[in-house]
């Protein structure tokens, strides 16, 4: 399902517990969604859009709507003699190919699709449809990949089935790390994603491992992941090699689990970014204002983007005001020490 919520309200309104939510299945339906929107609240749900829409056999592009999963453009290609079922099923990709444009997400091969992308189309908040590729309106198309959702609500996407195709042969499965942890037995799974250089990861796991046996962090399992640098999107996470690091862990199902499971994110995220790592930017939910800046000093220069073409705010989502609430948030220092042995 791709869902993006819009506003009426500048950003700051808290997100109304009930919206009415409109289905859309074609470009005119979602324009005409986004200029409703101006009036009142609306969740705008673009799972109906989910067709292919052209493939030009000539250049070798594949023409989808946004909320296009991978598992139907991989059955789609199969019956044209091209494999693509390595996206499919490659662990952490958004199931469609909307979701996995608008974070950047990396393929199989560890290289963001970002890579893949030739053109999109795209509605803007005042519910023109544009149109942006490589070639034409760069820095929209630039802005809208890996662009979180927060620029315009995305239609369809253009994409080289060469470079697709390569992308899955090279696929490579995460690297799980044995981990035989007892008192994971009986406590509910919660996880973070970290970014750390791939010279830096041993050392990151070996701090991973002594933390946990001094806060009695119950593991479930650490998996690592090669991902690879994106030379496109605007808002970019994947700015060089990076290991992604899967950290999986339990706490105990008691009312203050929420919060023991934010301090444990908060904890290994300072321990990544303390051996020169990072965090992908879909999730800031535990980063500090000043890790934000520090991870993503063109965060300020995207968002000043996203309000010279939204003046009004009123294509909103939680990412959105998840970040604008911490760019807000006074300044404050978080440490966490390292445990002295």
């Amino acid at each position: 399902m791709l869902a993006t919520l819009t506003f009426a309200a500048p950003c700051g309104t808290p997100a109304p517990q009930r919206v009415p939510t409109l289905r859309v299945r074609s470009a005119d339906e979602l324009r005409g969604a986004m200029r409703q929107a101006r009036q009142s609240p609306l969740a705008v749900d673009a799972s109906g859009m989910d067709r292919v829409l052209r493939v030009d056999a000539e250049r070798a592009l594949l023409e989808v709507q946004a909320g296009a999963s991978w598992k139907l453009l991989a059955a789609y290609l199969a019956q044209r003699g091209v494999a693509l079922e390595a996206f499919a099923c490659a662990p952490g990709l958004p199931p469609t190919v909307g979701e996995a444009v608008q974070q950047a997400a990396a393929g199989p091969d560890g290289l963001p699709v970002c890579a893949h992308v030739v053109s999109l189309t795209l509605v803007m908040p005042d519910g023109e449809l544009r149109r942006a590729g490589r070639e034409s309106n760069r820095e929209l198309f630039r802005l809208a990949l890996g662009g979180q959702g927060a620029i315009g609500v995305l239609y369809s996407v253009t994409l080289c089935i060469a470079s697709l195709e390569a992308s899955a042969r090279q696929a490579q499965a995460p690297v799980d790390l044995c981990i035989s942890d007892a008192a994971a037995a009986g406590t509910v799974r919660c996880e973070i994603e970290c970014l750390l250089p791939p010279e830096a990861l041993a050392a990151f796991l070996a701090e991973v491992r002594a933390a946990a046996h001094e806060h009695r962090i119950a593991l479930h399992g650490i998996s690592v992941r090669r991902t690879l640098p994106d030379r496109d999107a605007f808002l970019c996470w994947a700015r060089r090699d990076w290991a992604a690091v899967q950290v999986r862990f339990g706490v105990k199902p008691t009312l203050g689990a929420g919060v023991r499971a934010a301090e444990i994110r908060r904890m290994l995220l300072c321990m990544a970014l303390e051996c020169g790592g990072s965090f992908p930017i879909r999730d800031p939910r535990h980063a500090t204002r000043e890790q934000l800046a520090a991870c993503y000093p063109m965060l300020g220069a995207f968002l000043g983007e996203k309000r010279r073409a939204d003046p009004a705010e009123r294509l909103q989502n939680a990412w959105y005001r998840e970040v604008c609430a911490k760019l807000r948030a006074e300044p404050c220092e978080i440490r966490w020490e390292k445990a002295r042995t």
